[in-house]
């Protein structure tokens, strides 16, 4: 007697430890409710007495195929436990998902008398699931977007190299054929300069974008929706970025060069743009004294290859020369009558011998490693800054480097 008193308390004690730490309800043999703990009641809004005699497709969600239902029944009707994630809709309308146990209890003939169901709340895990999902759907189309993009781009710079071979073919025919020639040269090594700078403008955001992806899994194995949302929104950003990069550059190979009055300022800016990787990596610190409103006539791109030949020229003396703390200034200044404009590019490399100074103009002169330089990019640049900006590039020796002046028409607005 008193080991079935036992066995009645221990069963007691089970059954409210079930209820309380889970939604438990139960049905008759036609789906009538006879029974709800709380937490029942609580997930799914009704009363203890608007749920008792109730069917139990009350809390039934009209997006769940009926063909789900008749896969339950035809499960416990043959005596087996159903277990799935069921959507059910609550009192007030909102959808909820429930880890479902339902199974049949049957008397001592083996006929089934009536069904219980153990539930457990897991609509935080499914919308996390569903909102990942959605994410990665996003960010696969993002991906597909970038690759097309990427296509496209890189057959537009196919196409422009053709434009410009052609270009350089009606300049021979129009000029003098060696003088072209080395323009055709330097242009080629523009372009693979430009190649060159993308990788720099690519390499890093590639590996943030990697670091950013492997985060977001960790985040999501955690389940902290606003740390994934972050990272996500992360990843956008780089992607939208990268994008921007490489539009920068095809910009900056325009074909149509109509000559027009730019802003100084906005030319030296984009240099500097395409060259911030570089500058970067060998941590050169560039000052820019530029005032605004100051406009010339010419075309902007080409006063910004002239820039970024400057600066790889000095980047390549700091190397030579051992200089540690690697400094350029550009200034720029009106003349004393106001009828010119004087750009200045000064840095502290350690300025050009005095028995090369006479020759650093001259197209193939170079005092670099045949690997490192052609001798162009000097001569193409005063080319620039004569034909294209009707002005003058000259040179002179600072205390601690060089000074390259760029003397042009004031256009000041």
């Amino acid at each position: 007697m008193q080991n079935l008193k036992k066995q009645l308390k221990m069963s007691t004690t089970y059954q409210e430890a079930i209820e309380n730490s889970n939604i438990v309800s139960k049905t008759d043999i036609n789906g009538i409710i006879t029974f709800v703990n709380d937490e029942f009641c609580k997930i799914s809004g009704y009363s203890y007495d608007e749920l008792i005699g109730q069917n139990h497709n009350i809390v039934r969600h009209p997006d769940v195929e009926s063909s789900s239902f008749e896969l339950l029944w035809k499960t416990i009707l043959n005596k087996k436990p159903y277990k799935a994630t069921v959507k059910n809709l609550t009192k007030d309308g909102k959808t909820v998902y429930l880890n479902t146990t339902i199974t049949p209890i049957l008397d001592e003939s083996e006929n089934i008398i009536e069904f219980i169901a153990i539930r457990y709340d897991v609509t935080f895990e499914v919308e996390l699931k569903k909102s990942l999902e959605q994410k990665e759907k996003e960010l696969e189309e993002l991906n597909q977007n970038l690759e097309l993009k990427v296509k496209e781009q890189t057959k537009q710079l196919k196409d422009l190299n053709k434009t410009l071979e052609k270009r350089v073919q009606e300049e021979i025919a129009k000029n003098d054929e060696k003088q072209k020639l080395l323009f055709w040269q330097s242009r080629m090594a523009s372009l693979g300069q430009m190649i060159g700078n993308i990788a720099h403008q690519w390499r890093q955001p590639l590996t943030e974008l990697n670091l950013t992806l492997f985060n977001m899994k960790k985040a999501s194995l955690k389940k902290d929706e606003k740390k994934v949302e972050e990272l996500y929104k992360e990843s956008k950003n780089l992607i939208s970025s990268m994008s921007t990069t490489i539009e920068d550059f095809m910009n900056f190979f325009d074909p149509k060069k109509e000559k027009k009055s730019f802003e100084i300022k906005d030319s030296i800016n984009e240099a500097l743009t395409i060259m911030k990787k570089l500058i970067q990596q060998e941590n050169i610190k560039i000052k820019v004294d530029v005032p605004t409103n100051y406009k010339v006539l010419g075309v902007s791109n080409e006063l910004s290859q002239v820039i970024i030949n400057l600066i790889q020229n000095a980047k390549d003396a700091f190397k030579t020369n051992g200089i540690e703390d690697k400094n350029i200034l550009i200034t720029l200044k009106e003349n004393l009558d106001q009828k010119y404009l004087l750009l200045e590019i000064e840095d502290n490399a350690g300025g050009i011998k005095e028995e090369n100074l006479d020759s650093i103009f001259e197209p193939y002169f170079t005092t670099k490693h045949k690997s490192q330089g052609t001798g162009l990019g000097l001569f193409m640049s005063k080319m620039i800054v004569e034909k294209s900006l009707e002005g003058t590039l000259s040179h002179k020796n600072s205390e601690n480097g060089s000074i390259f002046t760029i003397t042009i028409s004031n256009e000041k607005e």
